[in-house]
């Protein structure tokens, strides 16, 4: 056995024994947790390890003039409090979501459109981003027995990767692979079956640029493109964590909305890809502007630039 398998049985060793630590903590231990993650992440490890300044100009750029530096430091201190209770939420899901106790723990928004574009019979794409608790969304769509094919990466460590694929799986989802997935996905759409994608990544010079809190944001045109050619409706929603009632912990609550629905097949412009691709990343940053401080700042959103045209660049010169 080589050094980087035993390293991988090292990673995942560590990561179930954290997971069983995880899985045993009450709502009122795990906020307490995340407080002290939050502040091990804001005050004692170097910002840059915590990407703490990447954090700090997204929030500025997307919010100019509303929060103060004290304001913004908070937001990304809350914001880290907020990515480990998704960690744990992730972990006691199996456990705590059941179709018994799903309306102790979600309350819906504009639920009758996301049933009827799931029942319509045609493929549906169900579009959300870094934000919120997209695990918690997953799993009360499967809970429901609204089953899709969740679209990842494969992680480096195999049995980690294992584990997340158990996991999809016992929700009733399938996991398939963003590099090399394609034709897995094209059968399922052609079977009339629904895809899960996260729409907010970063998608290089190749991608399509289209305004996210401002800013021309690099963003994948296959989604738009899938659901040409597969006539599918696609629902762009999220999954936020309600306040918290410290009077009756038993749960977590979420939310889960419909934040648009956009259809293909009944677009305003000839330039569908742009259209439908603008529609659903405004749609998540309405949904954003809800809790800010469930989107995942420290991910570069706008890595990619823009190229400017030459004639550009001399009128500005």
């Amino acid at each position: 056995m080589n050094w980087l398998a035993i390293r991988h049985r090292l990673e995942y060793f560590g990561f179930r024994v954290f997971g069983c630590i995880l899985c045993m903590l009450t709502v009122r231990q795990t906020i307490a947790c995340a407080q002290w993650f939050g502040w091990l992440m804001t005050r004692v490890l170097p910002h840059g390890k915590t990407r703490y300044h990447v954090a700090y100009d997204n929030i500025q750029s997307a919010f100019p003039g509303q929060y103060s530096p004290a304001e913004t430091d908070r937001l990304i201190r809350d914001m880290w409090e907020h990515l480990f209770r998704v960690v744990v939420e992730t972990m006691q899901f199996p456990r705590k979501i059941t179709l018994d106790n799903s309306r102790e723990v979600v309350v819906f928004r504009n639920r009758k459109k996301a049933v009827k574009a799931l029942c319509s019979g045609r493929p549906v794409f169900v579009l959300g981003g870094h934000f919120g608790n997209w695990e918690a969304s997953m799993a009360t769509f499967g809970v429901f027995d609204f089953r899709m094919g969740v679209v990842g990466r494969a992680l480096d460590n195999p049995y980690l990767h294992r584990w997340f694929e158990q996991s999809r799986q016992a929700t009733g989802h399938k996991l398939l692979l963003k590099q090399g997935g394609w034709d897995e996905m094209t059968q399922m759409l052609q079977a009339g079956g629904n895809l899960g994608i996260l729409c907010d990544q970063d998608a290089g010079r190749r991608g399509v640029f289209v305004d996210f809190f401002g800013r021309p944001a690099s963003t994948f045109k296959s989604i738009a493109l899938m659901a040409i050619e597969a006539k599918a409706i696609l629902v762009v929603g999220y999954g936020i964590r309600l306040p918290d009632d410290l009077d009756n912990a038993r749960w977590t609550q979420f939310e889960i909305g419909c934040e648009d629905i956009i259809d293909p097949l009944n677009l305003e412009t000839d330039d569908e890809i742009r259209e439908i691709t603008e529609r659903y990343t405004a749609a998540l940053e309405r949904a954003i502007r809800r809790a800010p401080e469930q989107y995942f700042w420290v991910h570069r959103r706008w890595k990619t630039e823009p190229r400017i045209k030459k004639s550009q660049q001399r009128d500005a010169a």
